[in-house]
């Protein structure tokens, strides 16, 4: 064996150990969320609201709250993350301004979600005058979810070969026709990959949505844009560290938290399988 095969067979030794280390890791926490979780999983859990001052019920409105402000966020932030994104990519002049603009939209990607929570609190609650609700809580996620959207769409527009922008343009199509009708078809699958986790993170975060409409205990589902919600983060961190019998509780927070790790696996699985079928029906 020479050299250059013994540095290759130490390095793959190296990525597959702590590629198994990571995995390990992984495997322990599910392991202890579905030992401690699953006892409490029942039928009456997921449709039952809070009762006995949460030491008793079900998550039923988190879990409804939860579906309404990430369906809201999609809503918002897909359709916005991917015309910017085409913009930047098949329209806008190539040059100093926007390689401005996406560096700094790859680090507006890395901001802690707090920073957004005060964003929307301050900006949309206040100065807006949209207050705590499910449309300001929207709207932050929203915005912190844009970057992921932007940035996956741009990168899923730029894996499409220039020959089918050349061949659209060259047979008399316009650039919009060649968009929408070639390039847009193939990038369908890394755009639908990048909302969906995006979606999959907006839905576990918990500062934003403290701090602009998750409510502490509101049995009652909402009933519009303008009503607070419960959220499952934030019940699950009521649960977990604010409840004053922590001890008596525990059970239905890990119950929760193996409903939000199954919520967010369905969701990431759903982007894959999306990928792959849409992967199938490219035309290169």
């Amino acid at each position: 064996m020479n050299k250059k095969d013994r540095q290759q067979a130490i390095w793959f030794t190296v990525s597959g150990f702590f590629m198994l280390m990571t995995l390990a890791v992984l495997a322990a926490i599910l392991y202890s969320i579905f030992k401690s979780g699953a006892a409490v999983i029942s039928w009456e859990f997921l449709v039952d609201a809070p009762r006995r001052n949460m030491t008793a019920g079900g998550i039923m409105p988190a879990l409804v709250g939860t579906f309404y402000v990430s369906s809201l966020t999609v809503l918002i932030a897909v359709p916005l993350g991917i015309t910017s994104a085409i913009y930047l990519n098949e329209y806008a002049r190539q040059g100093t301004i926007v390689r401005i603009i996406r560096l700094s939209i790859r680090n507006l990607s890395g901001v802690p979600s707090i920073v957004y929570g005060l964003f929307g609190l301050g900006l949309l609650a206040a100065t807006f005058r949209l207050g705590t609700s499910l449309l300001t809580s929207a709207l932050t996620l929203a915005i912190m979810s844009l970057p992921w959207v932007i940035t996956a769409s741009e990168e899923a527009l730029k894996a499409v070969p220039a020959s089918f922008r050349e061949g659209g343009l060259a047979l008399g199509a316009t650039k919009w026709q060649t968009i929408r009708q070639l390039v847009l078809p193939n990038a369908v699958p890394g755009m639908a990959t990048g909302s969906i986790l995006a979606l999959a993170r907006a839905a576990g975060e918990t500062a934003p949505i403290i701090l602009t409409g998750a409510a502490f205990f509101l049995p009652n589902l909402p009933t519009a844009l303008s009503d607070r919600f419960m959220a499952l983060p934030y019940h699950l961190f009521i649960l977990s560290t604010q409840h004053t019998q922590i001890e008596r509780v525990r059970p239905l927070a890990y119950g929760t938290a193996l409903v939000l790790v199954a919520l967010v696996l369905l969701l990431n699985m759903a982007a894959i399988i999306w990928r792959y079928q849409m992967r199938k029906k490219q035309t290169w």
